[in-house]
């Protein structure tokens, strides 16, 4: 049966909120005032909200993390024996956020109405998405809920390292970086004028940077602003020429090619797909499905792109190692895994092991990357600020020598 929110006054005039289960909106009315509850709010918990088309402003009631602790507890409950019902239920009373618990609820209602676990999380795809249905439902299946759920929970949480770890690594330079920007343009458009100032007063001539840092300084404070506003203009009409799929896989197959940062995209993104497509497949979805699953969890369009077209030559009869080798843009490690699985019987462990793989390159060359950057940001920005500061004494300088 649905779940129904509701709000209620009782005999003293209280007012009550909490979760109903009824076949209908009318028979959740009735059932309050049955409890003699005088019900004023009634709503379905979850489920329109979340359908396509739908706008839902509400918060999502999983983040990454709370959604692999989530599925990890779901498996523990499972793999012991407790039916799904009742796992559902104890971990509706555990929650401490109202939206899990009315999410739980509506999970619950759907199964107890004789849903499939896989359906009852379709109807919430904000939650869930397609991959996440996908492996349950092979969990279903195959008799083996339990552990896929376990399997589900180590990929999440495998996913959410790796991305914690890139966030890592960039966040010092880009903190550096936004700080050293802001201090420069301080010491431009404050500092330098106010120190120069009473140098240009003099009839002397100033020296060469002088002049050059007081030029700079009159063009940000005069035009400072319309160079912002290009800026954002600029950065608004690329997001919106990122809409246009054409443009999208143009722009990321450049991407792709940029000489440090290209390497970790096209890494990253061939990490996930490959650890996608294994999870799928050891789930046992069949292999054309969990290639267009794993496809679509692929941000890069131009790999995309690729991993669509290697799907229609599986769908043709060639091998799956065959139709990624011919594709440039994903590592040759996926390929010769595949390959190797493909021989062996064992195609899921194999593209777990390359994912595994990839994502250990990834963090190397990331964390590669932010030992190069940091420094040489703190060398920039202390040439930048050396600079300054010789703008400003080269005047006092010459000054001292006119005065002797």
């Amino acid at each position: 049966m649905p779940a129904y929110r509701f709000e209620a006054l009782d005999a003293a005039g209280n007012s009550s909120t909490g979760l109903i289960e009824a076949d209908n909106a009318k028979a959740a009315r009735a059932q309050l005032r049955a409890q003699k509850l005088v019900p004023l709010e009634v709503n379905a918990v979850a489920a329109e909200a979340d359908k396509p088309g739908n706008v839902n402003l509400r918060r999502k009631a999983f983040n990454a993390t709370g959604l692999a602790i989530w599925t990890r507890q779901l498996s523990g409950l499972v793999t012991s024996g407790l039916p799904l019902e009742r796992a559902l239920t104890a971990l509706g009373d555990e929650a401490e956020d109202e939206r899990q618990r009315e999410l739980l609820a509506h999970l619950r209602s759907e199964v107890n109405a004789g849903s499939s676990f896989a359906k009852a999380l379709g109807s919430a795809p904000r939650e869930f998405d397609e991959i996440y249905r996908a492996v349950v439902a092979a969990g279903e299946q195959s008799g083996g809920l339990g552990l896929v759920l376990e399997k589900l929970a180590d990929d999440l949480e495998e996913r959410q390292a790796l991305r914690s770890k890139l966030i890592g690594a960039a966040l010092y330079p880009i903190i550096v970086s936004m700080v050293a920007v802001v201090i420069v343009i301080f010491l431009v458009t404050y500092v330098v004028p106010q120190v120069a100032s009473v140098f240009s007063s003099s009839k002397q001539t100033l020296p060469f940077l002088t002049v050059a840092m007081l030029a700079i300084s009159a063009f940000v404070r005069q035009w400072g602003w319309l160079v912002a506003l290009m800026m954002i203009a600029g950065g608004g009409l690329l997001a919106f020429s990122l809409r246009n799929e054409a443009f999208r896989e143009r722009f990321d197959a450049a991407w792709l090619r940029l000489p440090m940062v290209g390497r970790l995209a096209r890494g990253y993104n061939a990490a996930r797909f490959a650890g996608t497509l294994a999870m799928l497949a050891g789930a046992g979805v069949p292999i054309l499905k969990a290639l267009q699953a794993a496809a679509e969890t692929l941000n890069n369009r131009a790999m995309r792109s690729d991993a669509l077209d290697a799907l229609v030559q599986v769908r043709e009869g060639a091998p799956l190692a065959s139709a990624l080798a011919g594709k440039k843009r994903f590592p040759g490690l996926i390929a010769m895994f595949a390959r190797l699985g493909e021989q062996t019987g064992r195609l899921p462990h194999m593209l777990s092991r390359a994912a595994d793989q990839l994502g250990q390159e990834v963090q190397r060359r990331a964390m590669a990357l932010a030992t190069i950057l940091e420094p040489l940001l703190i060398v920039v920005m202390g040439l930048v600020v050396m600079m300054i500061v010789l703008a400003v004494l080269m005047p006092i300088i010459q000054l001292n020598s006119w005065v002797r």
